[in-house]
Parts: structure tokens; sequence; C-alpha cells
């Protein structure tokens, strides 16, 4: 189902290449059944977005979007195990899901990335691609509320895949506005050193000296 790879291009980092890619993107959007009126609209504007100035804007945009904490985080067991063991794991019976059905990760990514695993949909029929996208809906749920809330085109496609997956989408009108204080909380939980305030020469690499 070419439409999933469509939505993993859309969700991966916005390179010359890719966007060159938009206007092939758009139109399986526009042909894909699994794609209704409302979604198929956003998405397009998600497009034209993506599509918009040079490809460093659109860069900028990602990267501010998604690089800066875990609420917007697209690797999907980050939500469940942030970092501990249990995340390591689960990603493992991931990995042996895609070699069972004949596919070895050929990126960086990690199997739990959420463009990772829409390009693996894309090879599969509809019945496992529903059936996993709804085992995971509730990650793609809080991830849409969480673009929503900030009012990013990006979150067509999570709806999108909600949709697909047989669940509700979010509801926008029912999500406040992230503030600008919260959004600013939120990216900066992971770059606060852990001693800042500390004294010169008395940080633990001094301790005994």
């Amino acid at each position: 189902m070419l439409v999933f790879k469509a939505f993993s291009a859309l969700l991966s980092y916005p390179t010359d290449e890719m966007r060159e890619a938009l206007p092939e993107i758009a139109d399986t959007i526009r042909r894909s059944p699994l794609v209704g009126p409302r979604e198929r609209a956003d998405l397009l504007e998600l497009i034209a977005e993506i599509g918009r100035g040079d490809v460093f804007s659109a860069e900028e945009r990602y990267v501010d979007l998604f690089d800066r904490g875990r609420a917007l985080s697209l690797h999907l067991f980050e939500h469940l195990h942030g970092d501990s063991r249990d995340r390591g794991n689960a990603m493992v019976e991931l990995k042996r899901l895609y070699t069972a059905a004949g596919f070895e990760l050929s990126s960086r990514e990690l199997p739990d990335f959420l463009p990772v695993v829409l390009e693996y949909l894309s090879c599969r029929d509809r019945a496992e691609a529903h059936d996993l996208l709804a085992d995971c809906a509730h990650i793609l749920t809080s991830i849409a509320r969480a673009l929503v809330a900030r009012r990013s085109r990006y979150a067509a496609v999570l709806q999108a895949l909600l949709v697909i997956a047989g669940e509700k989408p979010v509801d926008g009108a029912k999500v406040p506005p992230v503030s600008e204080q919260e959004d600013e909380l939120d990216r900066d939980w992971d770059e606060r050193p852990a001693f800042a305030d500390a004294p010169p020469g008395g940080g633990p690499g001094n301790q005994g000296r």
C-alpha cells in the first residue's frame, strides 16, 4: 500500500530529494481509497507547507517541532518506555518482526521510528497494517494531540493513520493550544545540565583532588 510510503516520507526529514517527490506523494494521497476527503485536504495542505520556501526553512520547521521534546517524538516506544531497558526489548521484538517478514533495516534509524514502521507497512497487506496501527493507536493519539496543540499541519498524517486504524481522530476543538512556556519546558527537558550551578572546582571530577 503505497500510501504508507507517502506517509513515511511526509514524517521524514525534508531533504531536497523528498521535496522534489512532493507532487508524486500528493498524487498517491489523492488516489488512495484509505484517505477520506477531510484527511486528504489536510494532508495536501501539509504537502504545500513542506514545499513552501527553501529547503532550509522546511528543515528548521521540522527540527523545531520533532527534535525538541518527548511529547512529539516519532520513536513510538519512547512514549511507552522512555529510555528504560523495556524499550530496548520492545525494539528487539519489532526488529524480529521485520526480519521474519524478510526485511532488514538499511538505515541508522531505530526500528520504532514511525517513518520506518510506515515504510514496513507499505509492503504489507491492509489487515496487518490495520492491526499494527490499532495496537499503537494510543501512542498515535498522544502524538496527534501534541501536534494539534501546536497547531501543526503535521497532525494530518497522525489523524489519517488513526482513521485507517478505525479510531476517532483527535478533535482539534477540544485541544487547547499549548502555551509558549509549556512548549519551552518540553523542549528543554533533556538539555538541562545536571550541575549548572556547581561552584568552580566543585564538580564531580574534582572531588578528592
